[in-house]
């Protein structure tokens, strides 16, 4: 049964030779008041009978920060940063809207449709115009739902994709070094956890039903793959990888370059192989997506390790160099992905991830803040399937948690972060665990 959702998954993934962006845009777009209605996603409670809460939309509007995503660029921050690239209104630049709004052309909205309305329920379900009467049928499958026209998010790989398309970029939405530089956050995402940060429904048995098997370890774990796929595919598009002279710079790890002038305080990572100095990519996701593999298939995983190497290597001597890194690289994450998304993750193999973690702690493999940060999201998603497979007592489950909260605790800020705190973290949380 596993392998065989997997196999759908992955079919489903393939089934649309697109883009997410391009998905997601396909039919007309009726805006959030179509789907806002009491007897539709509007309720003020949930519904006894009914397969869905219908009460999404209140959700939405009231604790979603996709709800409040256009009024953002309303802000002066918002603002000044439109000011120095020289867009002008925020609010009417395509390049803000992308990501801040459900930003379809003219002849993809319909007549309830408000740009105002942020990041809407179109925006990540796709366009309504061909299934938005049908889909309230019982008679309806989901099936027939996704054949006019709804995106998959059930399925982490699509799921993935799209969230990426905006929370990392892509070649469509691309966030730059430059829009960085002019004022914008650092990007950081995790699929599992951002899946979960504000639910508008929950995993139950009728969703089970509908939309199949669902596993958040499995989810991080594929999320970690398309997102390092995401990283090697921006890298090697010559128009979005590259800036005259220099590659996109918002594809390296911010953090080598954005230090005080007086901090002395690098040291060798294995990972990557480089002395100091040298600007590198950044490397998170494909860390991970090592300890992803660990109890799925070592082989691979050493590969991995040896192919970031490789491509760390090769950005310090020629183009030509680290695309042909990266296109090996790629090649490798391509056969992994399936292996990722058919894996079990039992708690057998959630210990093997642990230990992985913890070992690339001892080598030194998270002096950078941003493999920190991944980390202590995986770590919520480890701790999560434990609880959840009843192999934790309250009082384990009470214990883990408060060293979680440590680990997230040391990694809070940015600019203080400490390798040896961090590290200490991680061990205290690796021997409390089951």
């Amino acid at each position: 049964m596993r392998l065989l959702l997997a196999a759908l998954i992955l079919s489903a993934s393939s089934a649309w030779a697109g883009t997410a962006v391009e998905a997601i845009a396909a039919h007309k777009h009726l805006g959030v008041a179509s789907c806002s209605n009491s007897v539709c996603h509007g309720a003020s409670q949930p519904f006894r009978d009914s397969d869905v809460m219908q009460n999404e939309f209140a959700i939405w509007q009231e604790f979603d920060p996709h709800a409040k995503a256009y009024q953002v660029l309303e802000r002066p921050q918002s603002k000044a940063i439109a000011q120095k690239l020289g867009l002008g209104d925020p609010t009417q630049a395509a390049i803000c809207l992308d990501c801040h709004a459900d930003h379809q052309p003219a002849d993809r909205r319909g007549e309830r449709f408000q740009i105002s309305d942020g990041v809407g329920c179109e925006a990540c379900h796709g366009g309504a115009e061909a299934w938005l009467n049908s889909h309230a049928d019982r008679k309806v499958t989901h099936a027939d739902n996704l054949a006019k026209g709804m995106y998959p998010t059930e399925d982490p790989i699509q799921r993935a994709q799209l969230c990426l398309s905006c929370h990392m970029g892509e070649k469509e939405r691309m966030i730059t070094h430059r829009i960085m530089g002019a004022g914008h956050p650092r990007l950081s995402f995790e699929l599992d956890t951002f899946t979960w940060l504000h639910p508008h429904y929950k995993i139950d048995a009728n969703w089970i039903k509908r939309k199949g098997d669902w596993s958040g370890v499995r989810d991080w774990a594929v999320g970690q793959g398309v997102a390092a796929e995401n990283l090697l595919d921006l890298l090697l598009d010559p128009k979005t990888g590259w800036q005259g002279i220099f590659p996109e710079l918002v594809l390296f790890n911010c953090h080598a370059c954005h230090k005080l002038m007086k901090d002395n305080s690098w040291g060798p990572r294995q990972g990557t192989g480089l002395g100091p100095g040298v600007v590198r990519l950044n490397d998170a996701n494909l860390v991970m997506f090592r300890h992803v593999l660990a109890p799925v298939d070592k082989a691979l995983a050493q590969r991995v390790f040896e192919q970031t190497r490789e491509l760390h290597r090769a950005t310090t001597q020629s183009r030509e160099a680290t695309f042909a890194a990266a296109r090996s690289l790629r090649a490798t994450l391509a056969e992994a992905l399936p292996k990722v998304a058919a894996f079990r993750y039992d708690p057998a193999s959630l210990d093997a991830i642990l230990a992985s973690i913890a070992a690339d702690g001892d080598r030194g493999e998270f002096r950078d803040f941003a493999a920190a940060e991944q980390v202590a999201m995986a770590s919520q998603s480890v701790i999560l399937a434990f609880e959840n497979d009843g192999k934790l007592s309250k009082d384990q489950a009470g214990a883990l948690r408060a060293k979680l909260d440590r680990l997230y605790d040391a990694v809070k800020d940015e600019n203080n972060y400490s390798m040896t705190r961090f590290d200490a973290t991680l061990k205290e949380l690796r021997a409390a665990a089951p």
